[in-house]
């Protein structure tokens, strides 16, 4: 019984020290935790645009990858690459990550967005009625023309180059309409002339190329184009390529070639905006029909600011831990690391302070009967009349019988052993 009350004693002075170095370390975790970032969402939305297109192609790409992390993508198709961006800059809209096309985004006017990385080359393509001369834009002058559907980037495109080309709707006729109604319309003679931004070769287009009505117009100034926006490419498309039992195109084409961007608000996880910069460079480092291998995805031609995560993923990678781990895995244990380093930090000091607060709290309950023992000697040497050593008699036997109570563990047994030997010696003065 005894000894169960000793080791009770030793636990509650361990316990007076440990316990508030608990709750400071418990309070660092609290304050530590409002500046991790919350964990990655599960499933991410991405706005394409047309169902056939390639924005939609990509995403659906990027979809199955991200599905081996355990991150399902939602594939939202639009009007185009306006539209996305409008959705982009509302929150509201729950869409996540957009595609867009490369001159129509505005930076001031959305400087929440910021580019994560442009993946391909996606050429304009301009498919003419036969008997339309020349391989200028000017051309086209006094013609019909469908320009895209409102919200696309092809209609944004469009309308750039044909007003600069000195074409406006006061000099020939746009139509809003695009896809399958704009080469319905073409292959019918309604429409003259209609332009198309694509990465990849539609079944819409497989099927003009084999009109013989129709063509595609050769951008003969193409390098003056890109000169003077700086957004657009130069594309050669070979002789042959689009379909070599037609032989078309029957020569070399030159065309201009906007950049596909992923665009993201500056609020996208960045675990998430590594994830897709890893789909994105499985899908679009092989290249393409119009993208050189090796060439995407890359950190320049956005109109939007590089990300500071996309910054650094081009520069060095994924993180080691994404790069050993399981995705998730990887996002808990670089979670746990936020915390865990604070808190080190905060407690190796503590635990070097603990033991020595502790030794200085069990001495104290031997030092702190010395400075009773002085003041009774003192009195002793300043009056030795025998009332006054009764008196001091007395109050040396309650001390005796205070520290005849203390406890201390067995290690500081020496120290207390040594007070009674003191107390000892100061009767010996007394009597």
């Amino acid at each position: 019984m005894a000894k169960a009350k000793e080791t009770e004693r030793d636990m509650w002075d361990i316990l007076k020290i440990y316990v508030p170095i608990a709750l400071l370390v418990v309070a660092g975790f609290v304050v530590t935790w409002q500046f991790v970032d919350p964990a990655p969402p599960k499933t991410i939305t991405i706005a394409t645009g047309a169902a056939d297109g390639a924005y939609s192609a990509s995403a659906e790409s990027y979809r199955k990858i991200l599905a081996e992390a355990g991150v399902d993508v939602k594939v939202r198709h639009t009007a185009g690459a306006a539209e996305n961006l409008r959705l982009l800059t509302d929150p509201a809209s729950g869409v996540d990550i957009a595609f867009a096309q490369g001159g129509i985004g505005d930076p001031f006017g959305a400087p929440e967005l910021m580019s994560i990385a442009s993946v391909f080359l996606e050429p304009l393509w301009v498919f003419v009625r036969a008997d339309v001369p020349g391989d200028r834009l000017t051309g086209l002058k006094g013609k019909r023309i469908a320009i895209g559907v409102p919200g696309s980037g092809t209609r944004a495109l469009a309308k750039t180059l044909l007003v600069a080309s000195g074409i406006d709707d006061e000099n020939a006729t746009f139509r809003s309409i695009g896809g399958g109604e704009a080469a319905g319309a073409l292959e019918g003679g309604e429409i003259d002339a209609m332009f198309t931004v694509s990465a990849r070769v539609s079944e819409t287009m497989n099927r003009l190329l084999r009109n013989p009505n129709i063509r595609i117009l050769n951008f003969s100034r193409a390098e003056a184009y890109k000169r003077l926006y700086l957004y657009l490419s130069t594309v050669t498309v070979p002789e042959g390529v689009l379909a070599l039992d037609l032989n078309a195109p029957p020569g070399d084409l030159t065309l201009v070639a906007p950049t596909a961007a992923l665009v993201a608000r500056n609020d996208l996880h960045p675990a998430i905006v590594d994830l897709v910069l890893g789909a994105a460079t499985r899908v679009h480092q092989p290249g393409s029909l119009f993208s050189p291998v090796g060439a995407f995805p890359s950190p320049n031609y956005g109109d939007f600011s590089l990300s500071d995560d996309a910054r650094r993923y081009f520069k060095s990678g994924p993180t080691f831990l994404r790069r050993v781990l399981p995705f998730w895995a990887a996002v808990m244990v670089e979670r746990l690391l936020i915390l865990l380093v604070p808190l080190i930090t905060i407690m190796i000091p503590l635990m070097k302070i603990a033991p020595p607060a502790y030794r200085w709290g069990v001495r104290r309950k031997i030092y702190r009967w010395y400075k009773q023992l002085r003041e009774l000697e003192a009195q002793m040497r300043a009056d030795e009349s025998a009332g006054n050593r009764e008196e001091l008699t007395r109050q040396l036997d309650k001390i005796q019988i205070q520290v005849g109570q203390l406890h201390v563990p067995l290690s500081y047994a020496e120290n207390l052993y040594h007070l009674r030997l003191h107390i000892a010696f100061v009767r010996t003065l007394v009597a």
